[in-house]
């Protein structure tokens, strides 16, 4: 029998459900019999349950009993019917933690009962490969401990900051949502390769390996962006010619003007706009 302490309920077997519970088992941290997940298709639970040898239900009350950390990764649409059927059978020796999009602490505080700790996380796609990024926030009753707890379990999806819930907004248009924007510099890019004559394939390894061997450069050599751009800008050179024209087409203020936006929308989004 798993020891209840350790067992961890994961409430939507989604992407970043099934990769958090991927990342889980594969370092080792917790046992199949350690973790359940929960499905709403009878197909989906069977998948998960075969695929990792976990208990796998379509029932959320079953899941959380007996579970000491519960994590909630439905989407936001079916975020208070879940809410409706456990909300009651948590108690304050569990501790929750949404991944849900643009969910404050306090709303999921309304539905729980009275001192149950709730932490939020703004994990991003990437964490489907384990390389993602999430913000981390603590709700009115979780404590450094709970902080701690929360932030081991998503560091086997990714990396973790740690920020006041003011600032998880910010998160969400600057990482949350960051994966569209380097998508869609990508996607430029790889047309600019076609349209001067390479094939899409080629096009396509040389900006995709371009942005990862970049991004490991930032992130592992610790360099500033302006560091390595200077790098890699000759006097009287391409690069800084292409530079040029980036900025003459205002590229870096309208990313400033876009990720301002996606905050916006996602404050909209935390009130209950629709």
């Amino acid at each position: 029998m798993a020891d209840n302490g350790r067992r961890i309920a994961i409430l939507g077997g989604g992407k970043i459900g099934e990769s958090l519970l991927s990342g889980l088992l594969s370092s080792g941290w917790r046992k199949p019999e350690e973790i359940v997940v929960t499905g709403r298709r009878q197909e989906r639970i069977d998948e998960l349950a075969k695929r990792y040898g976990v208990e796998a239900t379509l029932s959320n009350a079953k899941a959380v009993s007996g579970a000491a950390f519960i994590v909630i990764a439905v989407k936001p649409q079916d975020f208070e019917v879940l809410l409706g059927e456990v909300g009651g059978l948590v108690s304050s020796d569990q501790t929750v933690l949404s991944v849900a999009a643009a969910m404050p602490t306090a709303k999921i505080e309304q539905h729980l009962s009275d001192g149950v700790p709730v932490l939020r996380a703004m994990p991003n796609t990437p964490a489907t490969v384990h390389e993602g990024v999430a913000g981390l926030c603590a709700g009115a009753h979780a404590n450094a401990d709970h902080l701690a707890m929360a932030e081991e379990v998503l560091t086997h999806v990714g990396r973790v900051v740690r920020v006041p819930e003011p600032y998880m907004d910010a998160v969400t248009a600057v990482s949350g949502s960051g994966p569209a924007y380097f998508a869609l510099l990508a996607e430029a890019m790889i047309e600019a390769g076609i349209l001067l004559g390479l094939s899409r394939e080629v096009s396509t390894e040389l900006v995709v390996q371009t942005m990862f061997g970049t991004a490991k450069l930032l992130r592992d050599e610790h360099m500033h962006p302006v560091e390595l751009r200077e790098m890699v800008t000759s006097p009287g050179g391409t690069t800084i010619r292409a530079i040029r024209e980036l900025e003459r087409a205002g590229v870096r203020a309208a990313f400033l003007n876009a990720i301002q936006a996606a905050m916006e929308r996602s404050q909209e989004l935390a009130e209950g706009d629709s």
